[in-house]
């Protein structure tokens, strides 16, 4: 069953639940992720856990200054606890968007230090940063003088050359003394120049010790671990050195894996029984999103990993991706599939160790 599922679609007037009450938990986490975690993939992932905290996909400054504001900042109600990620580095333009973040009623705003592609280093936007503490602390201290929402930073432990230790603690400190608290980081250095972005998420070692020194050095700082974390177990593990972890393409891939999240990690009941139950509840959704023009395709391909792994799931993905580009396609696409996938066998227990196969 699901706990709760609101559907009215949060406006620019809307007042962030951060800036009436405490902050959001960090202590599970979905990554921010290019293309993936819009907002129909984060409608999925509530429904399946209700306190994980999730982001949106990086947003650019400039996009928001001087694209259209309300689709990119546009998101459901249903999905807080929401982090809106920016892409920039101008204070002035970065503490315009924390602003916009507080009207839009997002929960937390971070700023993106950690995304190593060609095309975002051009702007100075992303893992560059790293080599330039003094400009991000500018940009931080910009966003807390123009937002009551918590600001966040999400980088890699350093860039190529700038990789030491001690270059990695001078950012921290440089950041901290402009007034972020949190510090998200990726545990592997970013290699600017001859890696794709997936070669970065797979080629430079992960060096989780240095996220554990980090905490280890700075008690007061809250640092949330992040990089290659696939299981519970592992997440376990984790939180014996940082105060959180966050999870990205493991919870994107295998989104089961978020049913088990609000017993393990918060000890509260399950929000999703079965697989079947969480996407039921996601209907008046699809509804409402198909009304105002949405394209079928756009929502759906974010449902594929719903029932990996089990009886009729590769029959449901089929399906789906056979027949919702078609034209008209609708909710009745989801519910033949869904049809494909033998009850019985999706009522099951919520993940609490390993992720599901």
């Amino acid at each position: 069953m699901i706990a709760n599922q609101p559907q009215k679609t949060a406006a620019k007037s809307a007042t962030s639940r951060a800036t009436a009450g405490a902050e959001p938990s960090r202590r599970f986490c979905v990554a921010p992720m290019m293309d993936w975690t819009t907002s129909h993939y984060r409608y999925l992932a509530r429904m399946l856990s209700r306190h994980t905290l999730l982001y949106t996909e990086m947003v650019t400054t400039g996009a928001l200054i001087h694209g259209d504001t309300e689709r990119f900042l546009r998101h459901n109600e249903a999905e807080y606890p929401l982090a809106l990620q920016l892409g920039g580095s101008d204070a002035r333009e970065l503490a315009h968007c924390a602003a916009l973040a507080e009207r839009f009623g997002f929960d937390e705003v971070n700023l993106n230090v950690g995304c190593p592609s060609d095309r975002v280093q051009n702007n100075m936007i992303g893992a560059c940063l790293m080599g330039h503490p003094d400009k991000v602390a500018d940009g931080v201290r910009a966003m807390i003088e123009a937002t009551d929402l918590p600001v966040t930073v999400k980088h890699r432990i350093g860039i190529d050359g700038r990789e030491s230790w001690e270059e990695l603690c001078e950012f921290v400190e440089k950041v901290a003394d402009a007034g972020c608290r949190t510090f998200i980081a990726h545990a592997r250095i970013a290699i600017l120049d001859g890696l794709s972005p997936k070669e970065n998420r797979e080629i430079p070692p992960l060096k989780y010790d240095w996220v554990y020194g980090l905490k280890e050095k700075y008690p007061d700082l809250e640092i949330i671990i992040n990089g290659g974390i696939k299981t519970f177990d592992e997440c376990h593990q984790h939180l014996a050195h940082t105060d959180g972890v966050m999870l990205g393409r493991e919870a994107y891939h295998n989104p089961w894996l978020l049913a088990g999240v609000d017993q393990v990690f918060f000890g509260d009941t399950p929000a999703a029984t079965s697989r079947h139950d969480a996407l039921r509840a996601m209907f008046p959704f699809i509804e409402s999103e198909l009304a105002r023009g949405v394209y079928l395709g756009h929502m759906t391909r974010h449902l594929l990993g719903l029932f990996h792994g089990q009886p009729g799931g590769r029959r449901f993905r089929r399906h789906i991706s056979e027949n919702a580009h078609r034209p008209g396609a609708g909710l009745e696409v989801v519910e033949q599939a869904l049809a494909m996938v033998p009850e019985q066998a999706a009522e099951e227990t919520a993940p609490s160790g390993h992720a599901m196969a």
